[in-house]
């Protein structure tokens, strides 16, 4: 067997070696067992020894098989380790991991991922849509690399927060049958836990809350059936409202306005790809700012 050939098999053996099971390293590997046992067969011939020796519950390490396995193991971890640092500083190749409050996918998440993979188009983008306390949880614990949120959802330590523009919110309403100003606020809301929800509670808007949602689509449907009113960011576009025979409202008294920030592990640097899809976000949310100075 040609040594460019060895990798393969030298990882199968490992992999048996681990489990001490040729169907579980196939399982695992997402091979046959007979391709396995090929590949295995393969090995011991090039070695000129066995390296596993069969019982009736598996696989044991023969002699030369457990010198083997005690030589690769560190090995092949360092091999896999430094190819997995190469890829997380790689500006072409690897994952972003983003996590973002629902209501930004309507006009700001959506446009940075469209910037970023058009510059990017060898990048995975996995996306994650949440309530504002689980993008700060999922960033803190590590399964995403940034986060958009409402500042109010960070009282959380160990991330940095970046602030990216303001959101200003407005009343959703049917068209036929506007809401009157000073008319008491029957409203669909987020539930209590989203930063939406709580920005509402602490804004001393005065409202009887009749329904919940999770989700912007599901909250227009249940005004546009007449439930009640909702309020959502006023850059909701307005052909998304439109579908729903819905228009917006500004809300006068107190008006409400918040900060979208970026959000990251306070402890630990950004990926290459990450910063530069942040890049990406701030580039974006400038040109909104630009927009509401004119």
């Amino acid at each position: 067997m040609a040594l460019e050939t060895l990798d393969r098999p030298l990882r199968y053996f490992l992999c048996i070696a681990e489990l001490g099971s040729l169907s579980k390293a196939a399982d695992l590997l997402d091979q046959t067992q007979s391709s396995v046992s090929k590949q295995l067969a393969g090995l011991e011939a090039t070695l000129g020894a066995p390296l596993f020796v069969r019982t009736g519950r598996g696989v044991v390490l023969t002699e030369m098989g457990a010198r083997l396995h005690e030589t690769l193991r560190p090995l092949y971890r360092d091999i896999d380790a430094a190819i997995d640092e190469a890829r997380r500083h790689s500006h072409t190749h690897g994952t972003v991991r983003l996590a973002s409050v629902h209501t930004l996918s309507y006009y700001f998440t959506a446009e940075v991922v469209a910037r970023f993979a058009s510059a990017h188009p060898q990048v995975n983008l996995a996306l994650l849509g949440r309530s504002s306390p689980d993008v700060v949880a999922l960033v803190d614990s590590g399964k995403a690399d940034l986060g958009f949120v409402y500042d109010v959802a960070v009282d959380v330590g160990t991330v940095i927060s970046e602030p990216l523009f303001q959101n200003e919110m407005a009343l959703v309403t049917r068209r036929d049958k506007p809401t009157m100003p000073g008319a008491p606020l029957r409203l669909v809301g987020f539930p209590p836990n989203y930063a939406l929800r709580r920005m509402l509670h602490s804004s001393g808007i005065e409202a009887t809350y009749v329904a919940e949602a999770e989700t912007v689509d599901t909250m227009l449907q249940l005004v546009a059936s007449g439930v009640g009113d909702c309020i959502l960011p006023s850059r909701i576009p307005p052909q998304r409202l439109a579908e729903y025979a819905l228009c917006q409202q500004p809300l006068e008294s107190p008006p409400l306005r918040r900060w979208v920030v970026a959000i990251r592990r306070a402890d630990r640097p950004l990926p290459a790809l990450a910063q530069r899809f942040l890049a990406c976000a701030m580039q974006v949310a400038s040109g909104l700012r630009r927009d509401e100075k004119e």
